[in-house]
């Protein structure tokens, strides 16, 4: 996934070539968030059969004060909905269950495929962080 060309294009190379690469893309990104921030990426996966088709979870970022949002599916599942309910889903044990009540996004111009469903998930545009990391778009979403 992490080599699609929509990755690429809206998330970025990760350097991720071999399976050695994956496996430690997986380790020290991955593994690591949970091990120093208590939360990150969860698997997405179909409920018939137990297939991982995506990323979904939280980040935290060193330009934020809150973790943001991030979502990434394999290209056959985009438009179905999965992102939406997984979204949902993470948001709701965000606030609920780890009690954070502010959220970020952030997203490269020009993707309107992600600003599109963070609108329906309720975020909206903000500036403050942006200049941290500029060429992005950030939105912001309160509990």
């Amino acid at each position: 996934m992490l080599n699609e060309p929509s990755w690429l294009e809206n998330i970025g190379d990760r350097g991720v070539r071999t399976l050695a690469d994956a496996e430690g893309y997986i380790k020290n990104n991955i593994w690591a968030a949970y091990r120093t921030c208590g939360f990150g990426l969860y698997a997405v996966e179909l409920k018939p059969i137990p297939m991982p088709i995506g990323l979904c979870g939280l980040v935290q970022r060193d330009f934020l004060s809150s973790p943001d949002l991030g979502f990434a599916l394999l290209p056959d599942y985009v438009g179905h909905g999965y992102a939406t309910e997984a979204a949902r889903a993470v948001i709701a044990y965000a606030h609920a269950t780890l009690r954070i009540a502010q959220l970020y996004a952030i997203v490269q111009p020009g993707n309107e495929r992600s600003v599109s469903l963070l609108g329906r998930l309720g975020f909206k545009r903000t500036t403050s962080a942006v200049a941290a990391e500029p060429g992005i778009e950030l939105f912001q979403l309160r509990a």
